[in-house]
C-alpha cells in the first residue's frame, strides 16, 4: 500500500504540473508572437526612418543648403522642408550633394501650388536718376511703392534681372556709352524686394571688367541671392538653378544674346574663365535647356535678347524662342528692350518675349510682371500683372490705366486672351 500510495501522489503533482502548463501553455505563446512582432515594427521603423543615402546615378544638377534664401541652420527646417518633399526626400537628406549641384530647397506658402514672379531690369547705380527716391534714407518703399513689395514678397520665388555688376572695384569699358556699377551694400535693396533669384546674363554685368564681375557674384551669395547665367567659367555659367518645392523640381536656365557679336563688350564664359552665359550661338543654350528637362518637372528659361526699345520682336527672338521650346522649356521669360513686348505662346509654351524696365530709370514706362502659380500637374494660371515706372518710382496699377495696359497688351498679343485681371488664357 505504502509503494501504491507514492506512485498515487507522484502522479497527482505530475497532473497538476501538466495542468499549470496546459494553462499557461496559450499565454506563454500569445506572448512570444506579441513580443516578436513588436521586435520586428521596431526594426521597420527604424529602417524607414533613416535617412536613405543618396542615389549614385541621381540628377547632374547644381546648387545650395538654402531654405528661403537663407542657409538652413536648423533641423527642423530640414525636416520640415523634406516631409513637403518625398520625391526628393533622397536629395534634400545630403546638403552636401546640393551644395555642390546648385539645388535649392524652398517652402511654399500653399501646400498645394507654387507662385513663381517675374520682373524685367533693375539699376541700383547712384549716378543714375533711379536712386534718388531711395539714396538719402535707404528705404526701397521710396521706390518700389509697398503695395507692389507685398506682390512681389507674396511669391514662393521672385525673379528679375540685375543688369549691372556690385563692386567699387574695376575700370569701365572703353567705348561702351553705358556702363553701370552699384555699390556691394546695395545688394540690400534685393532682400528688401523679396528677390530670391536674379539672371546676370545681360550686356551690363561686365561692365567694368572681371574684378568688379567676381565681386558680384560674391557679394549675392554672401546676401543670400541666387544668380543664373553668369560663372567664373562656362560650367558655372550655364548650369540651371533648381529649387526643390512642394515635392516639384523647378529648373531655370539663363542667357544672354546681347550683343549680337562673336566678340562682345560683354565677354563670355569660357572653359578658363569668368564671364556671362551667351546664346547668340545657341547650341549650348538648348544642351543646358534639354539637361535641365531631363532633370526637373518644370524648366523656365529667362533670356536677355531683342532690340532696346523696339516694341517688335526682331528675328533672333523669333528664331530662337521655338529652338528653346523644342529643347524642353515650359515658360519662356524676356528682357532687354526696356520696353514691353508681346505675349506669345509656340507648342503650348507662353513666352513674354519682354517684360521691359522694372526699376531702372527716371523715365515714364508701362512695365509689369509675370506670375505662373504651378502644381504637380504643371502650369495652372499664367497672369500679366500691369504696372508703371515714373519719376523713380515703380507701382502697381489699377483702374482706368491698369485697363489701359491690359489692352495695349492683348493689342500685341494674337493668340492669346487676357482678362480683366491679367490672367492669360489660350
Amino acid at each position: 500500500m505504502g509503494k501504491r500510495r507514492k506512485k498515487y501522489q507522484k502522479q497527482r503533482k505530475q497532473n497538476r504540473v501538466n495542468i499549470r502548463r496546459s494553462f499557461l501553455r496559450p499565454f506563454f505563446i500569445t506572448f512570444c508572437v506579441v513580443m516578436a512582432a513588436g521586435i520586428s515594427a521596431l526594426a521597420a521603423f527604424r529602417w524607414i526612418m533613416e535617412p536613405a543615402a543618396p542615389r549614385n546615378n541621381h540628377f547632374q544638377l547644381t546648387a545650395e543648403r538654402v531654405v528661403n534664401g537663407n542657409a538652413v541652420t536648423e533641423k527642423t527646417q530640414i525636416d520640415e522642408i523634406m516631409n513637403a518633399n518625398d520625391k526628393y526626400a533622397d536629395v534634400l537628406n545630403d546638403p552636401d550633394y546640393m551644395v555642390e549641384n546648385n539645388i535649392y530647397a524652398k517652402d511654399a506658402v500653399s501646400p498645394d501650388q507654387v507662385t513663381i514672379t517675374f520682373a524685367g531690369d533693375i539699376l541700383f547705380d547712384e549716378n543714375y536718376a533711379i536712386m534718388g527716391k531711395v539714396s538719402g534714407n535707404g528705404n526701397i518703399a521710396n521706390g518700389i511703392v509697398p503695395s507692389l513689395l507685398t506682390e512681389m514678397k507674396s511669391a514662393d520665388i521672385m525673379m528679375l534681372n540685375n543688369e549691372f555688376p556690385y563692386s567699387d572695384r574695376g575700370t569701365p569699358l572703353e567705348d561702351k556709352k553705358f556702363t553701370f556699377r552699384a555699390k556691394p551694400t546695395s545688394v540690400s535693396f534685393l532682400n528688401d524686394m523679396g528677390v530670391d533669384i536674379v539672371s546676370l546674363a545681360n550686356n551690363h554685368a561686365y561692365d567694368y571688367g572681371e574684378t568688379a564681375f567676381l565681386d558680384t557674384m560674391e557679394t549675392l551669395e554672401n546676401a543670400g541671392i541666387t544668380y543664373v547665367g553668369a560663372g567664373r567659367n562656362l560650367q558655372e555659367a550655364r548650369r540651371p538653378v533648381y529649387y526643390i518645392i512642394n515635392n516639384m523640381k523647378i529648373a531655370i536656365v539663363a542667357a544672354t544674346q546681347i550683343e549680337k557679336l562673336d566678340h562682345p563688350d560683354t565677354k563670355g564664359a569660357t572653359d578658363s574663365s569668368a564671364g556671362v552665359f551667351r546664346c547668340w550661338n545657341g547650341d549650348n543654350l538648348l544642351e543646358t535647356v534639354k539637361e535641365a528637362k531631363a532633370n526637373s518637372d518644370f524648366v523656365i528659361v529667362y533670356l536677355h535678347w531683342g532690340n532696346e526699345n523696339e516694341t517688335p520682336i526682331d528675328w533672333a527672338q523669333e528664331k530662337q524662342a521655338p529652338e528653346v521650346v523644342e529643347a524642353g522649356a515650359d515658360l519662356v521669360i524676356g528682357a532687354h528692350p526696356h520696353c514691353l513686348q508681346k505675349i506669345g505662346v509656340i507648342q503650348g509654351v507662353p513666352v513674354m518675349y519682354s517684360l521691359g524696365n522694372f526699376w531702372f530709370n527716371s523715365k515714364t514706362i508701362d512695365t509689369g510682371m509675370i506670375k505662373i502659380t504651378l502644381d504637380e500637374n504643371g502650369l495652372q494660371s499664367y497672369q500679366f500683372i500691369p504696372c508703371i515706372q515714373t519719376g523713380s518710382q515703380t507701382m502697381l496699377l489699377q483702374g482706368e490705366e491698369k485697363k489701359r495696359v491690359i489692352d495695349y497688351m492683348q493689342s500685341l498679343s494674337g493668340g492669346v486672351h487676357i482678362d480683366e485681371e491679367g490672367y492669360v488664357t489660350w
